[in-house]
């Protein structure tokens, strides 16, 4: 049966919790006439709930979720795109469609359909470009389901570790939270990605200022 998918992923720049990378799997774009999906960036957290549900009872869905101390692992041996590429090429193998459109994690597109392309195990078209979540409907679609699985995670790790906001760095919520888990705990937190400059850059300063004290 001809299957085409989008790939997209949701927690890419995130200093804490996890990135998630998702598939959707269809017959053709012409399935979502009646559903205003569009990158889940322009929808409200009750729209993406809401699109989620549908979506996972209409479509074949795959998801890969990668902890912050797996992509710490991860990164010793291989680049960021490199990781994402991988798990591109995962979710796409859970599906096996004829065709992917994914949304390109390197400034070149080409470069970037060839990375996921070697991780392929099964015969499939890769179309690579840019902002295909804004593109490509199969797309939109595998965003939304990638970010309602991400906040779903989040608020999984916020009944455990208290407010910690978004996961990113340009949230204050967030940056709040790690640093008063390192001035207590001396450590970064499990679900904070310690291969980030944003942490090593916070320990720095803290210990900076802790020697300060001294002189």
């Amino acid at each position: 049966m001809y299957m085409i998918c989008g790939v997209d992923e949701a927690g890419k720049g995130s200093v804490l919790g996890p990135l998630v990378v998702a598939a959707v799997g269809v017959s053709s774009e012409d399935v979502f006439t009646d559903l205003a999906v569009k990158d889940s960036k322009l929808l409200s957290p009750a729209v993406r709930e809401h699109l989620y549900s549908i979506i996972r009872k209409r479509f074949r869905v795959a998801t890969v979720r990668i902890d912050a101390h797996e992509i710490d692992e991860i990164r010793r041996g291989m680049t960021m795109n490199s990781c994402i590429a991988r798990a591109h090429a995962q979710v796409i193998g859970k599906l096996s469609p004829s065709k992917a459109y994914v949304d390109a994690c390197d400034v070149n597109e080409f470069r970037y359909a060839e990375m996921v392309k070697s991780h392929l195990e099964c015969t499939c078209e890769i179309i690579s470009e840019h902002h295909a979540d804004e593109t490509f409907k199969v797309v939109s679609a595998a965003s939304i389901v990638a970010k309602v699985v991400r906040d779903h995670a989040i608020a999984t790790l916020s009944k455990k570790y208290g407010t910690i906001g978004s996961g990113y760095s340009s949230d204050p919520v967030t940056i709040a939270f790690l640093s008063a888990y390192i001035d207590e705990h001396k450590t970064p937190p499990p679900i904070a990605r310690k291969s980030w400059k944003t942490v090593s850059h916070m320990i720095g300063e803290k210990e900076q200022s802790h020697l300060s004290e001294f002189f």
